[in-house]
């Protein structure tokens, strides 16, 4: 599924036009990496937490030459399913809570 599928999901989902689907999408996720890229965290619960993790410097190996090189430390995104996630791509149903 793309960005133009997804838009158009929910616009029919949230009974909205096209238009303001995709104006509400590209806000979301605009958000979302603008607050990672700050160094926060968005977590979405039952569906996941986006968090930016650092990466160590690192020796790696150009595989042209085989010659070493250095790799520096970098910030990178990661993502954590959350739960509910997690069951429903394993196909499982949801355990309820007591």
């Amino acid at each position: 599924m793309n960005k133009s599928e997804l838009v158009e999901i929910a616009a029919k989902e949230a009974e909205l036009s096209k238009a303001a689907a995709e104006r509400a999408l590209s806000a979301i996720i605009g958000a979302v990496v603008k607050a990672v890229a700050k160094g926060d965290s968005v977590t979405l619960v039952g569906f996941g937490t986006f968090k930016p993790a650092k990466r160590a410097a690192r020796t790696g190996k150009n595989p042209k030459t085989g010659e070493a090189i250095k790799i520096a430390a970098t910030t990178v995104p990661r993502f954590s399913a959350g739960a509910t996630f997690k069951t429903a791509v394993a196909g499982k149903k949801a355990a309820k809570k007591k």
